[in-house]
């Protein structure tokens, strides 16, 4: 697993949360994979642990201020010095900061003026996390270009439970690696992903959909793109965003329209991942005005949508890989399996919804891929980027 980074430059960046202790742990598994470690602390993050412990591990001077009495450390140096930047735990005080600019400590200075490809593992209570101030910095900083390390579920300094734990040191040291090392294996390829929900109108201001928000087929876009391929992204109505120079998003409303941009380039596709939780109806008429409540009851005929994975199924070519998804809630495996037959995909994608933290309209995911070789892998519970990997892993094994 470890010594995947010999000689990488790695700035380590601690601001004030209790999940500061996790540091020490941080820093030994960066050195002992290879890389040498600068580390930076706010003022607060030295109230949960010490410099002297830091420096003792790094074999590093730790920089607390840009200034001291001694010396003026070079945050311009060091950010030009490194490899990588991580900044571990973040909180919300520093990540708003880093995010607006606000150079009034060593880490958003350094950040400020880094070169390097910059990480940041958020650590906070829940509510923070949820708040709408917090997301936008997050999203800010992602448009920027840094990568989001995302936080775990679990206990909080609180006492409560839900999503605002940094990420254990294994699995950021373990992400770096995979940077790192990461080859664009999918360079040349071109990809088509089907993402979202679709709405099918019944009136003007009515529709049928579902709970979908597009977050697994996105994760999956991004992925494939930070390999090297060319994305396609037929989008269904989300409020999600890619700002992925190698992705072109495609934005549709219901059924029809997803298959049409789908049928246009699946012709030219290398790979394709049908996420897209489409309506398997719609209305047989829609209303152009308003449904106006008179009755008691209201019958609304439906009438099958085209089926695009299985249209796309007929159509795949020997060289084409297709991948399907399987939302179950009963007979999973079962199920699957023979969606996986009836539809032509390589490889489908199952989730249950018996399963918590997976579905629709929340942050992770636990899957089961299932092979057309009849090879079955489980996965954990995982950040739906984390699972985005492990689908784009599984990808590039079928590839190669």
């Amino acid at each position: 697993m470890y010594f995947k980074m010999v000689r990488k430059k790695i700035i380590l960046g601690i601001s004030g949360s209790i999940a500061a202790y996790k540091a020490a742990s941080l820093t030994r598994l960066l050195i002992k994979s290879g890389a040498e470690v600068q580390i930076l602390m706010t003022e607060a993050a030295t109230q949960f642990i010490t410099p002297l412990t830091l420096s003792t591990l790094s074999k590093k001077a730790v920089h607390v201020h840009v200034s001291s009495e001694e010396s003026w450390n070079n945050h311009v140096e060091i950010g030009l010095w490194a490899d990588a930047m991580i900044v571990a735990p973040a909180t919300a005080t520093t990540l708003a900061k880093m995010a607006n600019g606000i150079a009034d400590s060593v880490i958003v200075a350094t950040y400020l003026s880094a070169r390097c490809p910059v990480f940041f593992a958020p650590a906070m209570d829940l509510d923070m996390w949820k708040h709408p101030s917090t997301i936008q910095n997050v999203q800010k900083l992602q448009s920027y270009g840094n990568h989001l390390i995302d936080v775990a579920h679990g206990e909080l300094a609180s006492g409560l439970v839900g999503n605002g734990r940094m990420a254990e040191p294994e699995a950021i040291v373990e992400i770096l690696n995979q940077f790192f090392n990461k080859q664009k294996d999918l360079f040349g390829k071109n990809a088509l992903i089907t993402a979202g929900p679709t709405h099918e109108a019944i009136d003007p201001v009515r529709f049928i959909g579902n709970r979908s928000t597009g977050k697994m087929g996105v994760a999956i876009a991004e992925e494939l793109a930070n390999r090297g391929a060319i994305v396609k992204l037929v989008l269904g109505p989300s409020s999600l965003n890619t700002t992925h120079p190698n992705i072109e998003t495609i934005r549709v409303t219901n059924a029809q329209s997803m298959f049409e941009a789908a049928k246009v380039h699946f012709k030219k596709s290398d790979i394709s991942v049908l996420a897209a939780a489409v309506a398997d109806y719609r209305p047989m008429t829609v209303a152009d005005k308003k449904i106006k409540k008179k009755d008691k009851t209201l019958t609304i005929k439906l009438e099958k949508t085209t089926d695009i994975a299985a249209t796309l199924g007929k159509q795949k070519k020997k060289k084409q890989l297709l991948i399907g998804f399987a939302l179950e809630t009963n007979n999973e495996l079962e199920n699957a399996k023979g969606k996986l037959e009836r539809k032509n995909f390589d490889f489908i994608v199952l989730n249950s919804l018996k399963d918590k933290g997976a579905g629709f309209a929340v942050d992770t995911n636990k899957i089961t891929i299932v092979r057309k070789d009849n090879k079955i892998k489980n996965f954990e519970l995982k950040s739906k980027k984390q699972v985005a990997i492990d689908i784009v892993n599984e990808i590039v094994e079928l590839i190669k």
